[in-house]
């Protein structure tokens, strides 16, 4: 007949660390909440704060403030509530690139073919790119909707929401440099991609074109004949 393990000392000990740091945790938390239910000094709620719903999978790498930032699933769900239409916000799968992106328009297609769709707003104001205006819109109104007070107000206690909407669009704007401006870029065309999908035809400017294979191969046959002619 065998014997049980007995757990060892050590074990206990990990098991009991691991308690205390949740306990801690808590702790902190319950302290935080209470702080800024009160509105102590030590735990003031402004404009001055990335709030934690604006982070992809609400998590902050203090190290890297601009991981993950302006990349939540909440934001693409609001911004297609406003400016595409709630029920484009309820079809949202997964994580909103690739397949997701085909699924949800096969979905969109077949709806509108059993029903009369509404013309939404982006339609309407002609938006086809997600704007830094129109994402500083959009967390302002999330952040109000996730707040206690029941009507619009400019400034919500410690908070200014005009002075947070100008810190949003000054992300994108007030870059310090070429590094910067690409990286802000490219996050914005990442947040154009979940919204609207992967149409290019406002990028295609004639420089564009002119460097594409229609336009070059055009190029090279009259190169080979202009060649030609001055051969004879």
């Amino acid at each position: 007949m065998g014997h049980r393990k007995v757990p060892s000392s050590n074990a206990h000990r990990r098991g009991g660390h691991s308690q205390d740091s949740i306990l801690s945790g808590l702790t902190k938390a319950y302290i935080a909440l209470a702080g800024i239910r009160d509105r102590t000094t030590e735990y003031i709620v402004s404009e001055n704060s990335w709030p934690l719903f604006v982070y992809e999978n609400y998590r902050v790498n203090s190290g890297d403030l601009e991981e993950g930032f302006l990349k939540s699933r909440l934001l693409v769900l609001a911004f297609k509530a406003v400016f595409t239409s709630p029920s484009s916000a309820r079809e949202t799968d997964g994580d909103g690139d690739a397949a997701d992106i085909i699924e949800n328009n096969r979905r969109a297609r077949r709806k509108s073919d059993q029903t009369k769709v509404k013309t939404c707003v982006a339609s309407i104001i002609n938006m086809k790119k997600v704007t830094p205006r129109a994402i500083a819109y959009i967390v302002c109104q999330v952040r109000f909707a996730l707040s206690s007070v029941s009507s619009w107000r400019t400034v919500d206690g410690d908070f200014d929401y005009e002075a947070f909407w100008c810190n949003i669009v000054d992300f994108f704007e007030e870059v310090p440099g070429p590094v910067m401006r690409r990286k802000v870029e490219k996050l914005r065309e990442s947040r154009t991609r979940k919204i609207f999908g992967t149409n290019h035809r406002e990028d295609l400017t004639p420089e564009r074109v002119s460097h594409m294979s229609v336009n070059a191969l055009a190029e090279q046959r009259k190169k080979l004949e202009d060649a030609a002619f001055d051969s004879d």
